[in-house]
């Protein structure tokens, strides 16, 4: 009898093929699969804060979100698409000497500014669409407060918060692999994330949608409003929300996610089923 499931040898090998793709890709195609892949986690972004903006109980709200919030990644793994978190992964191939360390790098870099482009570009289409006037403007005000909150995390804390969420991202796409069917793709990919949401982790990518769709909310002077008497937002905190004030969570926040992926991931993963100990 045929196993439904792939061994974990099988996985990484599988991984490392679609890797040895990955650093291959013509730019314009890479550049392509890095957009779809922010607008997928932008709209996994944009859902889950739709559905828990009203809920007080902050387990509750993002239980909620958790449910939701994984539609970015399995988009990304059903239709296509690079992912910088994803693509951490790319070591094991340097490893294994089936790619250059300089071919790695620059799919990542190629890759995490097409997922900002991407991500933008839903940020944007979300704003004009008036997503954001749910609950009569709460919703605009939800995304100011998490946009704050992400710029005001420590660097230690976006570091190892990065670190955290990275490690369950790249195990969600390994465990993708395991399932030769899509229902067992479905929920390999589902777990992990949820459990990276659900935790508050940070991921870079996600990030690139939820702090500029706050600094865009922050220009509507009616969001302003509802999250300073709902949130307690204060004016200096608006002031923070800016490029520069981004750039706080982002450094940190995408460091953790490197480590994570590959120190956390790749390396023991590598240790433990490619490297010839003998």
């Amino acid at each position: 009898m045929d196993n439904h499931f792939n061994t974990p040898s099988e996985i990484i090998e599988l991984n490392m093929k679609a890797s040895e793709t990955k650093t291959t890709l013509p730019l314009g195609k890479m550049i392509l699969l890095g957009i779809m892949a922010g607008m997928f986690i932008a709209f996994g972004a944009a859902t889950s804060s739709t559905a828990a903006h009203s809920i007080e109980n902050v387990g509750v709200s993002r239980a909620l979100a958790a449910a939701i919030f994984p539609v970015g990644l399995m988009l990304i793994v059903f239709l296509g698409g690079e992912l910088f978190t994803g693509n951490c992964l790319i070591l094991l191939n340097v490893f294994d000497r089936r790619t250059s360390l300089l071919k790695m790098l620059r799919n990542l870099v190629i890759v995490y500014f097409s997922n900002l482009f991407g991500a933008l570009l839903i940020d944007i289409l979300i704003v004009f669409s008036g997503n954001l006037n749910y609950s009569g403007g709460l919703l605009g005000a939800y995304t100011i407060k998490v946009a704050i909150g992400k710029i005001s995390v420590s660097p230690l804390q976006g570091l190892t918060s990065g670190i955290l969420c990275n490690i369950l991202v790249c195990l969600a796409v390994l465990m993708s692999l395991s399932a030769k069917d899509i229902a067992g793709k479905i929920w390999a990919v589902f777990f992990p994330i949820c459990a990276f949401v659900a935790g508050g982790f940070e991921h870079c990518v996600a990030n690139m949608f939820y702090i500029p769709a706050g600094i865009l909310a922050s220009f509507n002077p009616d969001y302003i409003r509802i999250a300073q008497k709902t949130y307690g937002i204060t004016a200096n905190q608006l002031e923070n929300l800016n490029l520069s004030g981004s750039l706080h969570n982002f450094i940190p926040v995408t460091i953790g996610n490197v480590i994570g992926g590959m120190l956390f991931v790749a390396v023991p993963l590598f240790l433990i089923y490619k490297k010839d100990w003998k």
